[in-house]
């Protein structure tokens, strides 16, 4: 390590050290805190045409705020954000106002949600990434100044009529990275734009197993999962191409990529030859291995903590720390400690409020602010934030677990009562059954089905049909889980990147589904009439009478 860069990174974590100071402050005056925020964001905002048509001049206090915005999810926002979108920045923000991209992510129907994001919003997330950061390192010290795998995605997948990117926030983050920090991140951002899954997870190894690696961050676990296990089965590639200095021909990287990458493929038969020793060691190559980690970073809440068992063989017993309630509307949570998906409210980032569980979905729910909670109670979360959201229904589930000042702790359930998310594709009961009739489209329809999460290795749905359905249409699987890539972004990417498997089809016998149906409007009799079928099971385990009772049907029968 350069001494220059010893005395860099001390400046640096001298600045992000204080940066965590101030939210530690201001957590132990989360009250005050959070109602400044929302003053300051509604007087900010007050000659928008969503300020105008609210009244925000009028609002002098929480109870107005309540009284003149109402809840909304996605929807509700779409008209203003889509006025934005084609370059009428002021349907939410002041005029004059820099949109540096839309965070994409998948939207109930088939088109994605654009969530607008500022200098302001990148400045909050940066932020609070920070604090994070900061943390994390305090409490793994050997971690810092060394390098980190990173796994991000593209920020322009896409652009507006107005030409403003859309895609991923985790790619504006990288390109808006401290200089300093860039340095140790192994991959360089370029990388983002390998399109090929295998490709791309070969390229993110391939530039980071010579390097004396800290730690690794990326939203899903799995992923992790996935570059260990691509470094393992093309080991012998890896080893040829880092004694050589080269990036193997037969992956899917395009020459301006692989030009940008060159400086940063030079021959290393020392490290070769001890990745070959490794591998005629213990029969693989794993990062357990070659690497001496610190710490690795990625989600542990709601279904993500079911791959925590596959880690240890690959990566041995590193501890692991949770990035946060994290999502392209905002960060909602600030992790401070290993092995818990339990964080600090994000306070300073947005204006939270709760709605308890039992009242969710209800027509007029009460809303609780931060500091109104109770530790052990389950709530779903509104978000009012500098992206233009007001008392938006992020749709997240979330138990308080104490109290960090006045800022409560936050843990991720799981998404609303009607979605699902193995592995981060955040399905929704709503995008099932337009996949299903869009599946259909032209045949007999299928009205009755169940879709239920399997966790196994690489996560799945299985399809539950009668057996009926299953003679007719014996490529229905197929057919449901292509139309869902065209209906969820997020489930066509996690599909893609092979972090989802193919739908498994399962054949009932007839009228199994109805009966099954039956059953339960007769255990609920006193809200029967409010009884609906459940297309989407939320949660792994939850078909178990479905499966005791289904025979797996393959196309060829």
């Amino acid at each position: 390590m350069r001494v220059s860069d010893r005395i860099l990174g001390a400046l640096a974590a001298a600045h992000a050290s204080g940066v965590r100071r101030s939210f530690l402050r201001s957590a132990r005056r989360a009250t005050i805190t959070q109602a400044n925020f929302l003053k300051r964001l509604l007087l900010d905002r007050r000659q928008t045409r969503f300020g105008r048509e609210h009244g925000f001049l009028a609002i002098s206090d929480y109870a107005a705020f309540v009284r003149q915005v109402p809840i909304r999810d996605y929807d509700g926002h779409a008209p203003y954000i889509d006025a934005v979108r084609r370059g009428e920045v002021d349907a939410l923000f002041p005029s004059g106002q820099r949109i540096l991209m839309f965070a994409m992510t998948s939207g109930t129907t088939a088109q994605p949600k654009y969530i607008p994001i500022t200098p302001t919003v990148l400045a909050a997330s940066r932020e609070a990434w920070n604090v994070w950061g900061v943390q994390a390192i305090l409490d793994h010290p050997g971690s810092i100044v060394r390098p980190i795998v990173q796994v991000t995605s593209p920020m322009d997948d896409h652009y507006t009529p107005a030409d403003v990117p859309c895609g991923a926030i985790t790619g504006l983050l990288a390109e808006n990275q401290k200089k300093l920090v860039r340095r140790f991140y192994t991959s360089p951002p370029c990388v983002a734009q390998i399109r090929d899954p295998l490709s791309k997870y070969y390229t993110i190894m391939r530039l980071a197993v010579p390097r004396d690696v800290a730690w690794l961050v990326t939203a899903n676990p799995q992923t992790l999962l996935i570059l260990a296990r691509v470094a393992n089965e093309q080991r012998d590639v890896l080893i040829r191409d880092i004694h050589d200095g080269t990036l193997g021909a037969q992956f899917e990287v395009s020459e301006r990529v692989r030009a940008q990458l060159q400086p940063r493929l030079q021959p290393d038969p020392v490290k070769a030859k001890f990745l070959e020793a490794c591998n005629a060691r213990h029969g693989g190559l794993f990062p357990k291995d070659y690497w001496n980690l610190g710490f690795r970073a990625h989600w542990l809440g709601g279904t993500m903590g079911l791959f925590e068992s596959q880690f240890a063989e690959h990566y041995g017993a590193v501890p692991a720390r949770d990035i946060g309630l994290i999502a392209s509307e905002g960060r909602m949570s600030i992790p401070i400690e290993d092995g818990t998906a339990s964080g600090v409210l994000a306070i300073r980032n947005q204006f939270f409020e709760f709605i308890p569980e039992a009242e969710y979905g209800s027509q007029r729910p009460t809303t609780l602010r931060s500091h109104e909670v109770e530790v052990g109670e389950v709530y779903y979360l509104l978000l009012t934030n500098g992206s233009g959201l007001y008392r938006y229904d992020v749709g997240d589930r979330v138990r308080v677990t104490g109290w960090l000042g006045q800022a409560p702790m936050i843990e991720f359930l799981s998404r609303g009562a009607h979605a699902c998310s193995l592995a981060g594709e955040k399905l929704t009961e709503d995008q099932v059954v337009l996949a299903m009739r869009k599946a259909v489209a032209g045949l007999p329809t299928v009205d009755t089905f169940v879709l239920a999460p399997r966790f196994a290795g690489t996560p799945h749905y299985r399809l539950y049909v009668d057996e009926s359905v299953a003679e007719r249409l014996p490529n229905i699987a197929s057919m449901l889980d292509a139309a869902l890539c065209d209906v969820s972004s997020e489930y066509a990417s996690k599909r893609k990147t092979m972090r989802l498997n193919a739908i498994e089809l399962m054949s009932l016998p007839a009228g199994f589904l109805s009966q099954r149906d039956r059953s339960l409007r007769a255990k609920r009799a006193h809200t029967a009439e409010q009884f609906k079928h459940q297309y989407l099971l939320p949660r792994p385990g939850l078909d178990d009478d479905l499966g005791s009772s289904a025979t797996a049907f393959s196309a060829a029968g």
